[in-house]
């Protein structure tokens, strides 16, 4: 039976998340036994001088040592990028706090949508970017935050801005905000790990002569273990963004009541969204889509605006402007709202 109303559609996407953020531990036990395959095959590990299944068998064997130190390891990097992550974030996208004094209209916005949900108003941030974009960021209570451009924020009526704030702060609500965090992490672990064994392989390449008469087969499932991983790390990560966006979208629409503003908002942002950052970073977005089409668009993590117009006209009743035409409008900031307290 498929997902009904918003409450099932969150539960259903919180279920899913915790099923593929366990897989990521198997992954990284998976890379590693294809690592240990390809140094195998290069010479840099001792072979059994025997068949290829007595190797595999070997390079199995290693993993009791091998997986509990690459773990600690794991464990390391995430305890840092876990404390760390705001930071990192603000470095990375060039985002600053800002206070009622400074930013009033729009600390009144966000203020309000979080007393109307009886939890504590998130961070505010912006970043000095002519994009139109945004984003949530924070693991716990007291940390949380929402980023706007400042590109968005001078595009946008008071509406729409609302409309925007509501979507990132329905992410915080239904804990996306740390699922992703975490995803990203773990998504980031595997790729630094990919990265650097490839990069070690083709610099080494010609260093060594291995004299294993099973080299090639070796380094052939070394690489299709290693590719795997790496490729399921990336639609998992993606999984995890897309569904999340259509519940986001409908939240907002619930908080601010207004499907209109949400689809005028996302048709503002079609096309100008770009921020620099991550890829790791890229997904927490309101919108990452590409413009191209066939892989480019299969590995998107964000579905395309078209569909989250669409499915809002649907089950939102809201009506789709069409395309923005790029024109100025009344900025929020115009707005003055009065405090919720």
């Amino acid at each position: 039976m498929g997902a009904v109303g918003l409450q099932t559609h969150i539960w259903a996407n919180n279920t899913r998340s915790i099923i593929l953020l366990v897989t990521f531990p198997l992954l990284l036990v998976g890379i590693l036994y294809g690592v240990q395959l390809m140094l195998m095959g290069v010479g840099f590990l001792p072979g059994t001088g025997r068949g290829l299944g007595d190797d595999m068998a070997l390079a199995a064997s290693w993993l009791g040592a091998t997986v509990p130190m690459a773990f600690v390891a794991a464990a390391i990097w995430f305890a840092i990028a876990y404390f760390g992550s705001q930071t990192m974030v603000d470095m990375f996208t060039g985002a600053r706090k800002v206070e009622r004094k400074t930013e009033p209209d729009l600390y009144n916005l966000l203020e309000n949508l979080a007393i109307s949900r009886g939890m504590r108003t998130p961070t505010l941030r912006i970043i000095e970017s002519d994009a139109l974009n945004a984003y949530a960021t924070g693991l716990h209570e007291g940390q949380y935050s929402i980023t706007l451009t400042r590109g968005l924020v001078n595009a946008m009526t008071r509406d729409e801005v609302e409309a925007v704030m509501a979507h990132e702060l329905t992410h915080v609500i239904n804990k996306d905000v740390r699922t992703m965090v975490i995803a990203s992490i773990f998504a980031g672990i595997i790729s630094v790990i990919a990265e650097l064994v490839f990069r070690g392989l083709m610099y080494s390449g010609g260093g060594r002569r291995s004299e294993n008469k099973n080299a090639a087969p070796l380094m052939l499932i070394g690489m299709a273990f290693a590719i795997v991983g790496f490729v399921l790390a990336l639609v998992i990560r993606m999984m995890l963004s897309r569904t999340r966006e259509y519940v986001a979208d409908a939240g907002a629409v619930e908080l601010t009541k207004n499907p209109d503003a949400m689809i005028s908002a996302l048709r503002k942002v079609e096309g100008r969204s770009d921020v620099k950052g991550p890829d790791e970073l890229q997904q927490l977005f309101l919108d990452n889509q590409p413009n191209g089409v066939g892989l480019e668009g299969m590995f998107a993590s964000h579905p395309p605006i078209e569909k989250r117009v669409q499915a809002l006209i649907r089950f939102g009743g809201g009506r789709d402007p069409g395309v923005w035409s790029g024109q100025p409008e009344t900025p929020a900031r115009a707005t003055s709202v009065p405090s919720a307290g």
